[in-house]
């Protein structure tokens, strides 16, 4: 069956965003760092605003449990851009092959809808897509199968007739490609450009 879209995740794939950019100057003790991550702005935590909890909320109540990190907490979207590297080379390339052979091409991403502006303006590639699913604005988040559904009606709006056997997904996080196995999809783990590369050959595609 042949591949008839191709859905991209954004951070670790095309964006290089890690909370470690900004902390590792907040908190210069690499195990003072880890906990800090681990146990207060945790994931679970950055996982609620992606789905679209406000940030001021949830700033709030992570403060309450932790008055003592109050100011750590606060600068995680207070400075939320300084966690942001820049774009990855490797995978703006292997989008440019795909774009360049006309390969229609989808985002869809776990962020929040209050910080996604940012990256929308400073980053022209994302405009490229065709369509993109932020789980901030449409509050579900990856790997909920209801994302994934969601980005399907607007590619099956675009590309009608298309089936999940024709789509391909590609995505940092394991758990998100199993998400979308599961659906029937095509999932690649990024875990290098290179593998990613080779995957999408395997799948007929002129990267």
């Amino acid at each position: 069956m042949a591949i008839k879209a191709v859905v991209f995740d954004f951070g670790g794939v095309l964006v290089d965003w890690s909370p470690e950019y900004l902390y590792r100057k907040l908190i210069p003790d690499d195990d003072e760092r880890r906990w800090f991550l681990t146990h207060v702005c945790a994931m679970d935590w950055v996982v609620r605003q992606d789905g679209g909890e406000p940030i001021a909320v949830g700033t709030e109540e992570l403060v309450t449990r932790f008055p003592e990190h109050e100011a750590l907490i606060r600068a995680f979207y207070e400075r939320w851009h300084e966690m942001i590297g820049g774009l990855l080379e490797g995978g703006v390339a292997t989008f440019e092959r795909l774009e360049a052979a006309n390969v229609p091409i989808f985002g869809l991403t776990n962020w929040s809808a209050e910080t996604f502006p940012w990256a929308w303006e400073r980053f022209g590639i994302l405009r490229r897509c065709r369509d993109i699913v932020v789980s901030g604005r449409v509050k579900l988040v990856k790997p909920d199968p209801a994302i994934f559904h969601e980005m399907f009606r607007r590619i099956e709006a675009q590309l009608p007739g298309v089936r999940a056997g024709e789509l391909v997904f590609i995505d940092d996080n394991a758990h998100n490609i199993q998400a979308a196995t599961a659906l029937g999809w095509h999932g690649v783990h990024h875990t290098s450009n290179t593998a990613t590369d080779a995957k999408l050959r395997e799948l007929g595609l002129p990267v």
